[in-house]
Parts: structure tokens; sequence; C-alpha cells
């Protein structure tokens, strides 16, 4: 018998004995905890205990907030739940770094099973969402628009999910996921870090991967940003790659944007794999993309900045159109083994790729 109580949401379980022994253990309790607009959501967040959910109502919320606990869901009611910036940059962590919602576990220690859900982050100096040692995070159904640097970040994470979320017009990668970027190491393995079914669109680079192993990146619609999904590596060890890119739909992805200290210019752009090895790049539709970027065209393996080449990597199967200048382009022609094959295309460099 399941006994649900509607003052603070707490749901229990009862478990009644049938005579044939011992009856089980009881089930733990989990709470739901309701949050409105003018209440804190930090202070409800640093109450809960893992396995209670935290559920805002809607309407627009102006604070950070930062989730160590593990086993939290911070859930709102859809995009008419806002969190924006707050007034009160001390507040946290997570509000000096002009972050919307952190969570974070410890240079020991990862934070286990968060899940954020449902709600709109917007207007950060930072990253909308921003995580850092977390096992098992899940972000779904997120909107993030129009933060300064990423939409939904991932740092030193494994077994992560990124799923149904949309990242519109932030001011670097609409999702960004690395090893680190606060040092020069090699690539971590994700143990299977998954980011299927987003739309990213206007940001500067739709999805960075950044010295990272074992990932997919799956199922998404990238337009009208910069450039659509970065592979980045370098000459750091273990390499960047083994992860695979497919099915995803990239188009018209030619919006531009002026070079920085570490790229290019940027515009007309699908795929790029820089430094990257052992990549699988396959059953992507990849249109329109066109632009004078050094980086332009639909699918680039490209030399990394700092020299290191492109290997063992397999492009495959993916349907190609009307990419400037080309569809497929290897630049990268020092990189060993790369392999173009299967691929529907007109134009290459060099030619005979398609």
């Amino acid at each position: 018998m399941t006994k649900c109580h509607i003052a603070y949401m707490a749901c229990t379980a009862a478990v009644i004995g049938t005579g044939l022994g011992a009856a089980p253990p009881a089930v733990a309790d989990h709470m739901t905890h309701v949050v409105f607009p003018g209440q804190s959501i930090q202070k409800v967040v640093d109450a809960a205990e893992p396995g209670d959910t935290v559920l805002l109502a809607p309407g627009t919320y102006h604070e950070s907030v930062k989730v160590s606990t593990p086993g939290i869901t911070l859930r709102g009611s859809g995009r008419s739940t806002v969190i924006e910036p707050g007034t009160d940059k001390a507040a946290n962590s997570c509000a000096e770094g002009g972050n919307g919602i952190c969570v974070s576990g410890t240079k020991d220690r990862d934070v286990e099973g968060v899940t954020v859900a449902s709600l709109t982050v917007t207007g950060f100096s930072g990253t909308g969402v921003f995580a850092e040692a977390t096992d098992g995070l899940t972000v779904r159904n997120v909107n993030a628009v129009k933060n300064g640097v990423w939409g939904i970040a991932q740092e030193r994470s494994v077994r992560g999910v990124l799923r149904n979320n949309t990242a519109r017009d932030n001011g670097d990668a609409g999702l960004f996921l690395a090893n680190t970027v606060k040092a020069e190491e090699g690539a971590t393995d994700t143990a299977g870090t998954v980011v299927e079914h987003n739309h990213l669109e206007g940001n500067r680079i739709g999805v960075t991967v950044r010295r990272l192993r074992n990932l997919t990146v799956a199922g998404n619609h990238l337009t009208g940003n910069c450039a659509g999904v970065f592979v980045v590596g370098d000459e750091n060890m273990p390499r960047a790659g083994a992860l695979t890119v497919r099915d995803n739909l990239i188009d018209r992805n030619n919006k531009s944007c002026p070079k920085t200290a570490r790229l290019d210019a940027l515009q007309g752009i699908g795929i790029v794999l820089t430094g990257a090895e052992d990549t699988l790049v396959t059953r992507n539709r990849i249109t329109e993309n066109a632009g004078t970027s050094p980086l332009s065209g639909g699918i680039v393996l490209w030399k990394s900045f700092v020299g290191t080449t492109s290997e063992r990597n397999r492009i495959t199967g993916n349907v190609l159109e009307g990419n400037a200048p080309a569809d497929l382009v290897n630049t990268d022609t020092a990189g060993q083994g790369n392999t173009f094959t299967g691929n529907y295309c007109r134009a290459s460099k060099p030619a005979g790729l398609c």
C-alpha cells in the first residue's frame, strides 16, 4: 500500500507482510520539496537528502544554485520555470563564477546520480548548467539560452547523459564536454557519456568534445551555429578519440564568429576532427554549411593547433550536400590511417574522397 501526503509532498511505501515469512525491509522515504518564486531554491537544495526531488513551480527565480548532494533531482515545470542571475554574487561559488546551476563534486569524490530537468536557465555571464566531478549526471529538457560562455558544460565527469536539451545563442559552445580547462592533461575516459537528441542553434559551436574518450554524440540537430561539432585533441596522452558521432542533422551552420586566441574565425563548419584518433563519424546528414574560415566544410580533418595529427578516424556512410568549399576536407594529410568510405557527396579536398 502506498501513502502520499501532499503537504511537502512526501510519499512513503508501507509493506504489508503476507504471512509467508518476515516482511521485506521498508523502502527508504524520498521527499518532494516544492519551491515557489520568491523562495530560495538553494535553501531547499541544501536541506534535501539523497533521493529527494526539488520541484520548482512555474515562474522566475533570481539566483544561482549549487548542488553537491548525491541523488538529488532538481526539476522545473518546463520552460516556464526560469532561472536568471540574482544580485548576490557572493551567495555561493556557482554565483561567483557567473553560472546558473552548478553540480559539483570534489577533487577526491564525484557527486553521483544528480538530475537537472525541465527548466530554462538564461542570462548568466558564465555557463547555464555547469557540472564538475560528477558520475551519472542527467541533464534533460533544459533550455539554456543566452549565457555568456557555455549553455551546458561538463568537466571531469563520467557516465553523463545530456538528452533533449535546447542550447541557443550562448557565447561559446551550446554543449561543452571536456577533461578540464584548468590544466594540460591527456584525454579522460567518460565511461560512456551520451549526448543525444539535443537542439543546438545560434551558438559559436554546437557541441565541443575536448580531450575525451569513450562517448557518443547522436541524433542531435545543429543549425545556425558558426560550427556544428568539434572533436578536439592535442599532444597529451592518452589521445582524444575512441568516440562516435552519428545520426546527427547538421545544416546551415553559417553564422560568422571572429578569431580568438585559440581558434581561427569560424563559419560554415559541419564536423571538425582535430588531433583526434579512432573516431567513428557515420550516418550524419550534413548540408549547406558554407564559409570562408580555414576550417569551413562538411566534415573536416585538421591537424591540431599544436601540430598533432589525426589518426585512424573512420568517416563512413554520411550524406553531404551543398557544403563549401567542399563536403569532405582533409588538410591533415600527414595523419595515418584515416579512411573515407561510403559517403554520398559531390566535392572533396583533395579530390577523390567522395
